[in-house]
């Protein structure tokens, strides 16, 4: 069985997708609805300047059209229809594309909006996030719960890696802390605190948006990044989008709940190699490929 995975914020990078609009004529459909929903998208993917892309309403955008091209351009090009998909963090609208659930157009518009009210929530500098690695998950948590101020726990990627976020000085008071008990800390160049409560007043204003979206079947089931869990029922999927702001990244819980369901063949689409890597590190023995370019997409055939 195949799960289809979708990336998130920081695999961008200037030139995205460029190949599959000259190769494959469904990418080059799926980009040009994208450039139709949002003019001026292409050129900030493929000319940047990349401080520009890097922007969280550009580059969530830019992360979706590219993702939905790939996928395409694989399923014209022969490739088979996943069981599953699941997308992380801003991924999760790519896997909707992908499912058919959303078009293009409309989730390039949603996460355009979900960035800019991301950016908007919290003043700059005044969040930071973290990846913390070589120390258990829970203890983590644990530290991060009886810290002073805002600081929680906003991705479980596995592998040793937990990232997490929160006010500027919570985050550093709690980075202390972990490093007394043996932790790596890496401060992330992020813009933004994100997934934690922080983002409140951004999943607040996303409700109404995903509220006045009409959302079709689903073509397979998608996990959710807040449950963990098989979304077969596509009217949850506004409340989940929303909630997702705010909550973790249940990364480490999708990655087994794939493996239970007997997925062996995992294939990450957009750019960038995190989400494959990530399930190669986590399962054993696990077919985990990236589709990146045409190259990557023969590969994958």
């Amino acid at each position: 069985m195949i799960a289809a995975l979708f990336p998130w914020q920081g695999s961008q990078i200037v030139g995205m997708a460029q190949d599959f609009y000259e190769q494959s004529p469904a990418a080059k459909r799926v980009l040009d609805e994208a450039e139709a929903a949002l003019p001026g998208l292409l050129k900030i993917m493929w000319q940047g300047p990349e401080n520009v892309l890097k922007l969280t309403a550009n580059q969530q955008p830019a992360l979706v059209a590219a993702g939905a091209a790939a996928f395409a351009a694989y399923r014209e090009a022969g490739g088979k229809l996943p069981q599953y998909a699941a997308g992380h963090s801003l991924g999760e609208f790519t896997a909707h594309v992908a499912a058919g659930s959303l078009t293009v157009q409309q989730a390039v518009r949603l996460v355009h909006k979900r960035g800019s009210y991301m950016q908007a929530a919290v003043p700059q500098g005044a969040g930071a996030m973290a990846a913390v690695m070589r120390l258990e998950p829970r203890l983590i948590k644990t530290i991060c719960d009886n810290s002073p101020g805002v600081v929680e726990v906003a991705n479980y990627n596995g592998a040793g890696q937990t990232v997490i976020s929160g006010e500027a000085a919570a985050v550093a008071a709690a980075t202390e802390k972990l490093k007394a008990e043996g932790a790596r800390v890496i401060p992330l160049k992020v813009s933004a605190p994100f997934h934690c409560s922080l983002m409140q007043p951004a999943a607040n204003k996303l409700a109404a948006d995903l509220s006045a979206v009409s959302f079709a079947p689903l073509s397979f089931p998608i996990i959710s990044n807040v449950t963990a869990d098989l979304l077969t029922d596509v009217s949850k999927a506004p409340k989940l989008l929303e909630t997702q702001v705010t909550h973790s990244v249940r990364w480490t819980e999708i990655m087994q709940k794939f493996h239970e369901l007997g997925v062996t063949q995992y294939l990450e689409f957009g750019v960038g190699q995190v989400l494959s890597g990530l399930v190669k590190r986590n399962l054993k023995n696990a077919d985990a490929k990236s589709i990146t370019d045409m190259t990557t997409l023969e590969a994958s055939l």
